[in-house]
């Protein structure tokens, strides 16, 4: 099955003035598919991976994620819809520093409402000893370390069972260490859980390893 599928995609920007950033863009990813998007900055990778995630709908072409055409959805639909079938880890992990460990988990779930709450706390534990955070839990977000923030934003990005995870630098802010663990977890989570990924690096290493590599110039799919 495939969990993408982007038809000649062509996106302007108008400021200061027109620009072409992306160039007619088609590719499919499949279900289970560990996929990395590199390219210079300002190749056009971060652009396209915000189209991906529905954020951005100012663009002409189609987008289907797991089979499901978003293109012309209502913000509301849209709303619903990432929720749902899109995870996402940034290079800043964007938890809530206030809020325990547990709760930054939970909190995509309590918003979709389509379990109990003692649900998905059973969940979102579970999702944390497989990360390896276990015993973290009841500790506010900022009082843990950069490589566990990372694993917990992790976590909150499955804790809906999305279709895809996108990741934008998800390893950017990590030392090579946490770097490896992060990887070896999204390998981990293509092989054992097909779970689909699709992450813009800047590491070339993290590209090297991941199942295949699609890369940007100018706007353009180069390979």
């Amino acid at each position: 099955m495939k969990a993408l599928s982007i038809k000649n995609i062509n996106k302007f920007f108008y400021e200061p003035q027109k620009f072409h950033v992306l160039k007619d863009i088609s590719f499919d990813i499949e279900q289970g598919e560990f996929v990395a998007i590199v390219g210079k900055s300002g190749s056009g990778k971060s652009t396209l991976l915000y189209l991906l995630s529905t954020m951005d709908t100012d663009y002409e072409g189609e987008i289907f994620i797991n089979e499901q055409k978003v293109t012309g959805l209502s913000q509301n639909q849209l709303a619903d819809f990432r929720n749902e079938h899109i995870g996402f880890v940034f290079q800043f992990h964007y938890l809530l520093p206030e809020f325990t460990v547990l709760d930054n988990v939970m909190l995509p779930a309590l918003k979709l409402n389509k379990k109990s709450k003692e649900e998905i706390r059973e969940k979102a534990m579970e999702l944390l000893r497989m990360l390896d955070i276990q015993g973290q839990e009841d500790k506010p977000a900022s009082k843990i370390s950069g490589g566990q923030q990372q694993r917990v934003a992790i976590a909150r990005a499955l804790i809906n069972d999305p279709a895809i995870i996108m990741g934008d630098e998800p390893t950017g802010n990590l030392d090579s260490k946490n770097t490896d663990i992060v990887f070896d977890i999204f390998r981990q989570l293509a092989k054992e859980r097909g779970q689909t990924i699709v992450a813009v690096t800047h590491d070339d290493d993290f590209a090297a390893n991941c199942d295949r590599i699609i890369e940007f110039s100018d706007g353009k799919v180069i390979s």
